[in-house]
């Protein structure tokens, strides 16, 4: 039910509305499989976002190449700074494993739904 509500708020944001897969990220979900894909977004929730102070914060998610970064940026788990207005997880602290479940399911939600489109 979270990920159902924020993903609504997120949908009234004009900058955030504007992201969606193109075919390059569309192929790398139907050649590698969504578990794969998962797998990913954890990987890069680990080294770029769980940190309490992440390496390049705020440019550290790239705008292509890889499905997940797409979805970072149209759920605002791209940065610690969105990921505190969006989803009022604070900065200056390591994401709990709950945290890192959250961000990771709301990326998949977000890729999932907009492979439908």
């Amino acid at each position: 039910m979270k990920i159902k509500m924020r993903l609504k708020a997120l949908s009234t944001s004009a900058f955030r509305s504007k992201f969606h897969l193109k075919e390059k990220e569309i192929d790398i979900v139907k050649d590698r499989g969504l578990d794969v894909v998962k797998r990913h977004a954890i990987e890069f929730i680990d080294v770029r976002l769980a940190p309490a102070f992440p390496k390049k914060d705020g440019k550290q998610t790239p705008f292509r190449n890889h499905p997940v970064f797409i979805a970072q940026h149209a759920t605002g788990t791209c940065c610690r700074s969105c990921l505190s207005k969006w989803h009022e997880i604070p900065r200056g602290r390591e994401l709990t494993g709950g945290e890192v479940e959250f961000v990771a399911e709301i990326i998949m939600e977000w890729i999932n739904r907009d492979m439908k489109v």
